[in-house]
């Protein structure tokens, strides 16, 4: 029987050979009745069954995408950002090839002279070898500041024809005074200067003169006019100064101050300065004195001066107190204005002060002692 009956087990068939290909004869058609229609229909039915899962898992993944295109999208804020600041870059390349095309602005011209305030510089002088070369020096530093009026004052009976003709050849508008300091208050052969204060008699002189109390002897001799706008300052022909340090004074409302350097003992002397005011000094010589300042450390505007007719230097001023002699009539500490960016840098040296501060160390013994 060829066949399958239905319902039953499928039964080798078998071959007629003996041998060896009645053998293979016999592996090869085992099962002749199993590969029926039954095995077909099974294999579509797996077929379909691996289509359908296919299809309902692209039906899927199609319904999530497009329920993802309705979900707000989280890198739009990355995107903004990114387009602002390709913005801001595009408007800054514009703004620099405007600037790049604009015509360079003209330089900024400086005011006219006429219109500055005068520097009014009181020098006391006496005879001396260097004294020639001393003045030489000073006067080539006040010629390169606009609008200055130099106020020499001699400590002598008379003038003397070295002062005169130096005057004469500076180029400055100038004012000759001439006051002997009294045999009193004049230094004994070998005393260390800072025994009396020198140049006392010869400061208070010019400022008689701002005041209209005459004794010229050469130069200009009117005082300037009241309403005269401008500043006074103390400066002894023996120092160093810096041109800049001008111009920080020419606008003194007050008392203007700043930084000393070389003197006192110290690389520096001067005010400590907070929110732009004065709250104290730098000092190493009697910080409790009203204005521990070094006599080329300030400044005074003039009408200041004129309003203050009794202010003068007193001679009988314990040492170091003679700048508090006149400054304590004009101002308070705590009214004084800050120069030289907020009294942070140093314009002038005092080389006379800072021989006179190691002598004094020196007699003194422990004590004070003056900066390397």
């Amino acid at each position: 029987m060829t066949g399958s009956v239905p319902g039953r087990r499928c039964q080798p068939r078998l071959g007629a050979g003996r041998g060896v290909r009645g053998r293979r004869d016999a592996r090869r058609s085992r099962y002749p009745a199993c590969l029926g229609a039954g095995g077909g229909a099974a294999m579509k039915l797996k077929l379909k069954n691996v289509f359908l899962a296919y299809f309902l898992v692209s039906i899927a993944g199609l319904l999530y995408a497009l329920v993802q295109l309705g979900q707000p999208c989280d890198c739009l804020p990355p995107l903004r950002a990114a387009a602002e600041q390709l913005r801001q870059k595009d408007l800054r390349i514009s703004q620099l090839q405007a600037e790049l095309r604009r015509p360079p602005p003209a330089p900024a011209q400086p005011p006219e002279p006429e219109a500055l305030p005068t520097i009014y510089v009181v020098t006391p002088t006496y005879a001396r070898l260097v004294q020639k070369a001393e003045l030489v020096r000073l006067s080539q530093t006040l010629s390169l500041v606009p609008r200055l009026h130099w106020l020499l004052v001699e400590d002598a009976e008379s003038p003397t024809p070295l002062v005169s003709g130096l005057l004469a050849a500076s180029g400055l508008l100038f004012t000759h005074l001439v006051v002997l300091t009294p045999k009193a208050q004049r230094l004994r052969e070998g005393e260390p200067g800072w025994v009396h204060p020198r140049g006392v008699e010869q400061r208070n002189k010019a400022l008689d003169w701002l005041r209209g109390r005459g004794g010229a002897v050469g130069g200009e001799k009117d005082p300037p006019p009241p309403g005269t706008q401008g500043v006074v300052y103390f400066a002894d022909d023996d120092n160093t100064y810096s041109r800049e340090l001008f111009e920080e004074m020419r606008w003194t409302r007050g008392v203007s101050v700043w930084p000393v350097g070389l003197v006192g003992g110290l690389r520096f002397e001067g005010p400590q300065v907070r929110d732009g005011r004065v709250v104290g000094f730098h000092t190493a010589w009697e910080p409790n004195r009203p204005f521990p300042v070094d006599m080329a450390g300030f400044a005074v505007a003039l009408p200041l001066l004129l309003a203050k007719p009794n202010a003068q230097f007193d001679s009988t001023a314990p040492r170091g107190h003679l700048e508090s002699s006149l400054l304590s009539h004009l101002v308070d500490p705590k009214d004084l204005e800050p120069r030289a960016a907020n009294c942070t840098s140093v314009a002038y040296t005092d080389r006379e002060a800072q021989d006179e501060a190691r002598g004094a160390a020196a007699a003194a013994g422990p004590g004070l002692r003056p900066s390397n």
